[in-house]
C-alpha cells in the first residue's frame, strides 16, 4: 500500500532515473566507509522521504542482506591479498573483507532505494509518466500497464481455480493442492490468463490504442519539486564522494 509522503508527490520518472543513476554511482565504491555513509544516507531518505516504517524497512531488507552475506562470504574467502586468518584452505585477507563488506553494503543500499521507490509509487502513474516524461510510444506503455494488472489477478485466479478443483477432489479435511491435480490447474490458469490477454487487446483496440494525437486526463509534468528533488540527491552522493576521497577512504575499481 502506498503511503502519502514527500516521495509519493514526486514524479515517477524523476525517482526511477535517479535510482538509476545512484545505483551506478554506488557501483564504484569499494570501501566500506564510503558504502557504509551512502548506506545510512539511502535509510534516513526512506524513513523520512517515504514514511515508511522502520519495521516495514528492515524486514524488507532481508533479501538483499542475504544476497549482500554471500557476496561477503565468497569475496572473504576467496580474495588474494594479506593474510589474516588461515586454517587449512579456508583464508581471510584483508583485502577480502574490505571488498566484500562494500559490495554487500551496496547491495543494501540499492535495496533500500528500491524498496523507497516500490512503496512511494502507485502502479499506474508511472507508466503515465513514463509516455509524457520519457516519451515511451503509448503503445508500449498501455501495454505494460494491462500485463501488470493481469499478474496482480493471477493469485486470485489462483485461489479460484484450486478452490474449483478441490470442491470435486473426494478427499476429506482442509483444501489442499494435490500432486495430480495441479497440472489441470495450472493449464487452467494459462487459459485464462490467454482469454483475459484477448480480451484487454480487443479493449485497447476498440477505444484507438495507437491513435495520434492523444489527449491525456491527467498529465505527468516535471516540477520544480522535482528538480529540486533529483538536485539534492547527487549533490549528497557528490557530497559523500568527495569527503571519502579528501579523507582517504575513498577505493575505486583497479
Amino acid at each position: 500500500e502506498v503511503i502519502d509522503s514527500p516521495l509519493t508527490r514526486r514524479d515517477p520518472s524523476v525517482k526511477l532515473v535517479l535510482l538509476f543513476v545512484v545505483s551506478l554511482a554506488v557501483s564504484f565504491v569499494l570501501d566500506p566507509a564510503t558504502a557504509a555513509v551512502l548506506w545510512i544516507l539511502a535509510m534516513i531518505a526512506v524513513l523520512v522521504g517515504a514514511r515508511m516504517p522502520l519495521g516495514a524497512l528492515i524486514r524488507g531488507q532481508w533479501p538483499f542482506a542475504l544476497f549482500g552475506l554471500g557476496i561477503f562470504v565468497v569475496n572473504t574467502l576467496s580474495r588474494p591479498g594479506e593474510v589474516l586468518w588461515q586454517a587449512g584452505w579456508l583464508r581471510v585477507t584483508v583485502e577480502g573483507l574490505e571488498v566484500g563488506g562494500a559490495l554487500a553494503l551496496r547491495a543494501l543500499t540499492i535495496g533500500v532505494l528500491a524498496l523507497g521507490f516500490l512503496v512511494s509509487t502507485a502502479p499506474v502513474p508511472p507508466l503515465t509518466s513514463a509516455r509524457d516524461v520519457l516519451r515511451l510510444p503509448p503503445t508500449v506503455a498501455y501495454a505494460v500497464l494491462a500485463g501488470y494488472r493481469m499478474l496482480q489477478d493471477l493469485p486470485r485466479e489462483w485461489d479460484l481455480l484450486r478452490a474449483a478443483h478441490a470442491v470435486r477432489d473426494p478427499g476429506d479435511g482442509p483444501v489442499r493442492l494435490r500432486v495430480r491435480t495441479a497440472p489441470s490447474v495450472v493449464f487452467g490458469l494459462l487459459v485464462v490468463s490467454i482469454r483475459r490477454a484477448e480480451r484487454i487487446a480487443q479493449s485497447l483496440e476498440t477505444r484507438g490504442l495507437g491513435l495520434r494525437p492523444r489527449t491525456t486526463w491527467h498529465p505527468a509534468r516535471v516540477t520544480s519539486a522535482d528538480a529540486m528533488l533529483a538536485a539534492g540527491t547527487l549533490a549528497a552522493v557528490a557530497g559523500v564522494v568527495a569527503l571519502s576521497v579528501r579523507l582517504g577512504w575513498w577505493t575505486g575499481p583497479g
